[in-house]
């Protein structure tokens, strides 16, 4: 339980002091070009959920939507580590970063109402969408939690064949 706690907290820690510098030093839609022609940082806020989904969409019902998804999602995250973290070692290292990257985006809907995203890589005129630290981790530990599945398949076949 320390290490899951130890990357939740890492996580969390680094989402929120970054975003804290973004805004700290930038104003909203200012951008400095880090890459040329390839990355920037800059300060945008997303009200909906991955890639804008539901941005669009006005009334409290989409926040409270949202802040409710997260926390079930935050619920099934400690529930499935309990559960699975045997399974396989990389178990313990996606789930608290699933969990800490959605509590970083919890954190920021329940004091802005939207999520600080500012990281912003393209390719000429296209632009992936802005994304943060929390983000990140969220996607690292999907693509770890998916790796650990493959893995553990493999694994229980092997043992069966």
């Amino acid at each position: 339980m320390r290490r899951f706690l130890a990357i939740v907290a890492a996580v969390v820690s680094l989402d929120q002091l970054t975003k804290l510098w973004i805004l700290n030093s930038f104003s909203l839609y200012d951008s400095l070009e880090i890459i040329p022609g390839f990355f920037s940082l800059t300060y945008l806020t997303n009200k909906g959920a991955a890639f804008g989904f539901l941005a669009g969409q006005t009334g409290a019902w989409r926040h409270y939507l949202f802040l409710a998804l997260g926390a079930v999602a935050l619920v099934v995250i400690v529930v499935s580590w309990f559960r699975i973290r045997q399974s396989h070692p990389l178990y313990s290292i996606s789930l608290p970063l699933i969990g800490g990257g959605a509590i970083g985006n919890l954190i920021d809907r329940i004091r802005f109402g939207a999520v600080v995203d500012f990281l912003d890589v393209y390719i000429g005129t296209y632009h992936w969408p802005a994304f943060n630290v929390a983000d990140s981790a969220i996607c690292i530990g999907v693509a770890i939690f998916l790796l650990a599945s493959i893995l553990e398949e493999k694994g229980r076949v092997k043992g069966e064949g």
